[in-house]
Formats: C-alpha cells, sequence, structure tokens
C-alpha cells in the first residue's frame, strides 16, 4: 500500500502520482523500508522480503534536516497529542494502554531520512515478482487456502489468483508482515514532523482499531512505515475496508491466518470497481506500421478493433471485455500489453506499472498461462531520479513543456516525450529512456 512522501516506482515505466511507503494508500502500504529491490523469493522456511517496492525516491527537495530529538521531546509531543486523539473519539484507557512506554525510534528515522535511491527495469523486477519461485510457492499457498480463497471469490467476485498474487507481492504469503509496533512507529513519524500530518491521522486510526477490539497494541506489528499484516494495509484503509470473514468479531489481519487478511483484499478491489471475469491485461503484439501516438492510456478500443489494425493476442485471439488501452511498459522494443479497467483497480493498490504488471502476470501463472514471450530491450538501463529530472527540464527548455520536474514519468512527460519524438522522426512511443535523454542532450 502506498504511504505519502515516499515514491515507489519503476523506473522509466511509472505511472504519475507515485505516493508510496510500500503497500495501498488505500490498503497500501507495501514496504518494509531497508529491503527494498532485493532479488529474494519466498521461501516456505524462511521469512523473504515482499516485492511491491520498486524504487524509492530520495526527495531531497522535501527533506528537513533530521532534528535532535529525544524519548523527553516525543513525551512533550505526546501530551499535546493525547488531547488531540481524545477530541478524535479516543478513550482515555485506551491512549494509556497503547502509549505508554512509547520511546523515540532512531531506527525508523534513519530509514525514513536515509533511503538511497534504488531502480530497476521493469524486467528485472518481473524476474523477483514471478519467479519460478514465487509461482510454485503462490500455487502451494492456493492449494493450501483453496476453500477460503473460492469463499473470498464466491462472495466479492474478485479472482482468488489476484487475491492471491497481491498476497505474495505484499508479504511473500504471509512470511514477511513486518515486527516493527505500529504504534511506537506512528508515533516516532508524527512527532518528527516530515509528514506529521499524515502520520498523526494513521496513528489516530491505529487507536481506533485497538479501541474497536481487533487486536491489542502488542499484537499491532508491521513495517517501520506502519504497514499491517498480509496485504500490508495501513490504518486507515483497515478502518474503511477490512473486513470479519472468519465471524470471530474482529478484523484480523496479524495472525498466521490470512482469512481477514486476504478478504479484505478482495473488497478493497471490489469497492474501486474490480469487473469480474475481466482480465487486467493480455500480452499483445505490435505490427510493423504501428502508429504508437495509439499506444495512450487515453485512447480505448475494443480488442476486435485493435485487432484490425493489428494489435493481436500473442496466445490467440482476445475476447471483447471491454474497452482497453495499449501499453507498452518499455517501450516499442519491449512487451506490449492491452489494459483493461480492471489494470486502474490494480493501481489503487499500488500506482507503479510495473507493480500491477507483476500482479496481474503472476495471477496469470498461478493460473497456468505461460511467461511474457516478447522480449525486452535488455540493454537499456533505468534513468536514475537525476536523469529523469534532468530529461524533464531539457523537453521543457526545448518546447516540450512537462509542466514540472519531479522526476516522476506520468502522462504529462511521455506525452512530452512523445512530442519530441515525432518532431525528430523517432517512434513515437514516449518511453523515457537514456537514448532519448542522450538526443535531449
Amino acid at each position: 500500500m502506498k504511504l505519502q512522501g515516499l515514491f515507489f516506482v519503476a523506473a522509466g515505466i511509472v505511472s504519475s502520482s507515485q505516493l508510496s511507503a510500500g503497500g495501498i494508500m488505500g490498503p497500501t502500504l507495501s514496504s518494509v523500508g531497508n529491503d527494498v529491490v532485493q532479488t529474494v523469493s519466498f521461501q516456505a522456511t524462511a521469512p523473504t522480503t515482499p516485492l511491491t517496492d520498486l524504487v524509492i525516491l530520495n526527495q531531497s527537495d522535501d527533506v528537513a534536516p533530521i532534528k535532535v530529538a529525544s524519548d523527553g521531546g516525543l513525551k512533550r509531543w505526546l501530551r499535546g497529542f493525547k488531547k488531540r486523539a481524545a477530541e478524535a473519539g479516543i478513550d482515555q484507557r485506551v491512549l494509556e494502554t497503547a502509549l505508554t512506554g512509547i520511546r523515540y525510534d532512531t531506527d525508523i528515522i534513519e530509514r525514513d531520512r536515509n533511503q538511497s535511491e534504488f531502480t530497476k527495469t521493469i524486467w528485472d523486477y518481473l524476474k523477483t515478482a514471478v519467479s519460478d519461485t514465487r509461482i510454485s510457492n503462490g500455487k502451494a499457498a492456493l492449494a493450501q487456502h483453496q476453500k477460503t480463497l473460492s469463499a473470498i471469490e464466491r462472495k466479492y467476485g474478485v479472482n482468488k489468483e489476484v487475491v492471491a498474487a497481491i498476497w505474495g507481492l505484499e508479504s511473500a504469503y504471509g512470511s514477511f508482515r513486518g515486527r516493527n509496533g505500529v504504534i511506537q512507529s506512528l508515533a516516532t513519524l508524527a512527532y518528527d514532523g516530515r509528514r506529521g500530518a499524515f502520520f498523526e491521522e494513521q496513528l489516530i486510526a491505529a487507536l481506533k482499531i485497538i479501541q474497536n477490539g481487533d487486536t491489542t497494541p502488542a499484537n499491532m506489528t508491521g513495517s517501520w512505515a506502519g504497514a499491517m499484516g498480509h496485504t500490508q494495509f495501513i490504518p486507515t484503509s483497515f478502518l474503511e475496508y477490512a473486513v470479519d470473514f472468519t465471524g470471530d468479531g474482529k478484523r484480523d489481519i496479524w495472525s498466521d491466518d490470512p482469512t481477514d487478511a486476504l478478504a479484505s483484499t478482495a473488497v478493497y478491489l471490489k469497492k474501486f470497481g474490480w469487473k469480474t471475469g475481466q482480465p487486467w491485461g493480455v500480452e499483445v503484439s505490435i505490427p510493423n506500421g504501428f502508429d504508437y501516438t495509439l499506444a495512450n492510456r487515453a485512447i480505448t478500443k475494443r480488442p476486435s478493433d485493435w485487432a484490425k489494425l493489428g494489435v493481436k493476442g500473442v496466445n490467440g485471439s482476445v475476447s471483447n471485455h471491454g474497452p482497453a488501452a495499449v501499453l507498452l511498459p518499455a517501450g516499442a522494443d519491449g512487451a506490449a500489453f492491452l489494459i483493461f479497467d480492471n489494470f486502474s483497480v490494480i493501481e489503487k493498490y499500488n500506482t507503479a506499472d510495473a507493480y500491477v504488471i507483476g500482479v496481474g502476470h503472476l495471477s496469470d501463472r498461478l493460473q497456468g498461462a505461460p511467461a511474457i514471450k516478447s522480449g525486452w530491450p535488455t540493454w537499456d538501463r533505468a534513468l536514475t531520479f537525476v536523469e529523469r529530472q534532468e530529461m524533464q527540464r531539457r523537453l521543457t527548455a526545448q518546447g516540450f513543456d512537462t509542466e514540472g520536474v519531479d522526476g516522476l514519468i506520468g502522462p504529462k512527460t511521455i506525452n512530452a516525450v512523445r512530442a519530441f519524438q515525432l518532431s525528430k522522426s523517432l517512434r513515437p512511443d514516449g518511453y523515457a529512456s537514456l537514448g532519448l535523454l542522450k538526443k535531449l542532450r
């Protein structure tokens, strides 16, 4: 799930608005801080890191110097916070129980402040996100929880394999749910002030969860930034979307039993418009002479109409599941997809295209579908944050306005890239590559 202030993006193939700290900003807080972008896979016998963290961009312009802080300073802050929390409806008993013994956690602040930039191309990310090990362990998890996942699918209409894929990427099928005390983490981050209002909102939501009886302060563990449970819900998203699917009176996403967490994930997707029976996307081939200006999320056609233009499924004809857009996550030299409305629904969990494709493709593989057949431009590398900013500045200076320099390759930058490509008689695929940056220089 996403957490405001940190950016989790797949370099060069991101959507706009990558505000995350791991899982859903809906549920998304899929981050386990310093364990980002590690090429590890879930093992049945050992915990491993989740795969939602694509890139963390160091926001140097937004980072205040780390202030000299202490437990004493946090305690003074807590006195004022308790008054605000009481006004928000938190009982005094809950405040005393949950906040007694809370200390200023310098490890949390160090993780928050010292985040180097890690980048991965989509093809490198997918090697790990949809590895053979992750697929085999996902199939084992599906078999183990078949009854539960099937019941969730029947009730909410969300494919069990999609729910399982999110589970696999967010916590490696429950093996890495985070061990940090959520109350202490959120209190530290709220007091720290850099994104204080956001974390204070999460802290109050966490206290409401405790007050509602869903868990205890001791059992409320998660990532350093407050993401919780098997599918890494942040507290505000828990309050809005979590369900008690087991019927035991508690919405328990923390225990070894993943039932409530998996059902809550399905509820989240359903409420954001999941369409039963519609795929997230389908791999397609692009014909020679294709008009790459049509590869635009704003341009949708029925698969049958795309087929008339030569855009056809690599594994057979694509059924008319509804309007679809052509997505080229690595430009004209990489795999191409027709993406449907359910692609946008998964984006509500994490806005990075690579994450959505990772979830979607993993869910397909769990159903027995083949691997992506097209090649990738493996000779290329991901642009760094500084290089993405440079590209935006150079595009704007040359008359192709990106409407800001934020290092995020969103729709406005893609449109500017495409306009520049057209002006130079290049393939207008909108892909922000190193080669394109060199041409801008």
